[in-house]
């Protein structure tokens, strides 16, 4: 009885997990996560990023990118905090790939936003929030 307790505990353990995380920890090829941001992060950048995040992004990520946006509610995957250490500890070609590729609730913006300076000034913007 208890060799197949075990396992089956696990099971749901690790179901429970996924529930909880769909699709686990975001994993980013080494060559996308090495890709440099060519976009000068000046104000100009973070000004136009401003502007593509109002529109693309702070419905689900909030005002300050704290994952506390209107349709965040809505959503079963827990929402990044953008102004989290972990988060701003990625490489901008990590993020840049997140954003283009999309994932379970995420959505790929490729079609959304062709213009990869556009993704750029995003990134640029994003990398403004800190934690209050």
């Amino acid at each position: 009885m208890k060799l197949i307790a075990a396992p089956v505990f696990g099971a749901m353990v690790l179901g429970m997990v996924a529930f909880t995380y769909p699709g686990g920890e975001w994993k980013v090829p080494d060559t996308d996560q090495k890709v440099k941001n060519p976009v000068k992060a000046d104000k100009a950048s973070q000004d136009a990023g401003a502007a593509l995040y109002g529109k693309y992004c702070k419905s689900c990520h909030g005002k300050a990118g704290e994952g506390d946006g209107p349709k965040a509610a809505e959503l079963k995957t827990e929402l990044a905090d953008f102004s989290q250490a972990k988060f701003q500890g990625q490489t901008d070609g990590s993020m840049f790939y997140k954003v283009l590729k999309g994932r379970d609730e995420m959505p790929s913006f490729a079609k959304k936003i062709t213009e990869d300076n556009d993704v750029w000034n995003i990134i640029n913007y994003v990398r403004t929030f800190k934690k209050k």
